[in-house]
């Protein structure tokens, strides 16, 4: 997951009045969300059971853990700024950075935090003044990467700035977006609509919201597509593949505008796949699967990848950080590539799918503070050890459109989350005030 677009949240409870203590309560809360990144205090008092059930303890540690890794330690509150009676605009101080993040807390009883909401990362030191600066930090990152920002219209996408936008990169879940393509072709096409429903066979899923549901558990196409896109569930991304067809949706690839990357991507891996090929018996299973010709690899991950049980993939694949085969077991696009499928799926805006498709693609709008600088932010990200991505669709206050797209690749070690985001953001503002 990307740091920068954490959640962590509750549903924020919201009170008419506020008390004249109700600042210093916030204030008080906001060292002890300081207290419990560090490793210290009581997390059942400080949290709401609210929060709690949405947010176990092991979840917020994880996340905790995360931004320790990119930020370094916590140092304390550097700034708190009322939004309302009971809730404020928090910055965390950390090491090397700042965490910036939305906090409410309950205007009754112990005032315990009912929502905690990150809202974005930012690194201590000098920012770049230009987008071409930008462009320069993200060509020096250690790997390998590309960047393209496009004026976007009836014909195809305009470059306005770039950097081995033509090069194929490991993108993660970015993928998901070729998958939303091939949902919105058949719904247009009459095939679908967005209320159909699936009905869970029972088959094995990666872990996602629909990893643990019964058999005959019913879905609403709406609800998988949301959840793929906002929060990447994997097991929506696996459900909506196989529902669509893994060769519907390999045949969007050239459709959306996926020509760079767009051979090495057939077929077409669903998530699971993808975890047994880089981790059953060490990589084995991987291994066996590239040596075949692409033309028997379809039957390859119709029988022994999928007769392989969930319970073979080591419990701690990609805990160590260590990128595992980026280069060769992925799924591949250039930043044109994806610039080409943002614009694709913005031109459907006005289709029957239209309305649902434009909500999907903006539930998330990955850095939020960035992101208020525009009329409309559609945003997919993607990463695994290795591999960072992100991908936006934007509508500037005057109603122009562009995409911008971004990508790292290092096969030695993990990107460096901090300083990819906020040169990503950073872009993003500086788009903005063109």
């Amino acid at each position: 997951m990307l740091a920068a677009t954490f959640l962590m949240a509750a549903a924020a409870q919201t009170a008419p009045a506020p008390a004249p203590a109700a600042n210093a309560e916030v204030e008080r809360r906001a060292r002890d969300v300081v207290a419990i990144l560090s490793g210290r205090g009581d997390y059942d008092s400080v949290f709401a059971p609210s929060f709690r059930t949405a947010v176990p303890r092991a979840q917020f540690d994880a996340i905790g853990a995360q931004l320790t890794q990119a930020l370094g330690k916590p140092t304390g509150v550097e700034a708190v700024q009322p939004t309302g009676p009971w809730s404020a605009r928090i910055r965390i101080g950390y090491d090397r950075g700042v965490l910036n993040a939305d906090v409410a807390i309950d205007p009754n009883g112990a005032h315990p935090i009912t929502g905690l909401l990150t809202r974005g990362i930012e690194p201590r030191g000098p920012v770049a003044a230009t987008i071409d600066a930008v462009v320069e930090q993200v060509a020096a990152l250690p790997g390998h990467g590309g960047f393209t920002l496009a004026r976007l219209g009836s014909g195809a996408p305009q470059p306005l700035q770039s950097h081995a936008a033509s090069t194929p990169l490991a993108i993660g879940s970015a993928f998901k977006l070729v998958i939303l393509a091939e949902l919105v072709r058949s719904i247009e096409a009459g095939e679908r609509k967005w209320s159909d429903v699936v009905t869970l066979d029972g088959s094995a899923l990666p872990g996602g919201g629909y990893a643990q549901q019964p058999k005959g558990t019913r879905v609403p196409f709406r609800d998988l597509a949301e959840r793929m896109i906002s929060v990447s569930d994997n097991s929506a991304t696996d459900i909506l593949l196989f529902q669509l067809g893994r060769q519907k949706v390999e045949a969007m690839l050239p459709v959306v505008g996926m020509t760079d990357g767009g051979t090495r991507n057939v077929p077409f891996l669903g998530t699971l796949e993808m975890f047994k090929l880089k981790g059953v018996e060490g990589g084995a299973l991987g291994t066996r699967y590239l040596a075949l010709p692409t033309a028997q690899r379809r039957a390859f991950l119709d029988g022994p990848v999928r007769d392989t049980p969930i319970a073979a993939i080591p419990a701690n694949l990609f805990q160590d950080g260590k990128p595992l085969r980026i280069e060769q077991i992925e799924w591949f696009a250039s930043p044109n590539d994806l610039v080409r499928t943002m614009d694709w799926l913005r031109r459907h805006f006005d289709g029957s799918a239209g309305a649902d498709l434009r909500a999907v693609l903006s539930k998330n709008p990955g850095l939020a503070e960035p992101a208020a600088n525009w009329r409309y932010v559609g945003y997919k990200g993607g990463s695994e050890p290795g591999v960072l991505t992100m991908t936006f669709l934007l509508q500037g206050k005057d109603g122009g459109w562009y995409a911008m797209s971004g990508g790292v690749n290092d096969p030695a070690k993990p990107v460096d989350t901090l300083r990819f985001t906020a040169l990503m953001g950073r872009a993003l503002d500086l788009a903005a005030q063109r």
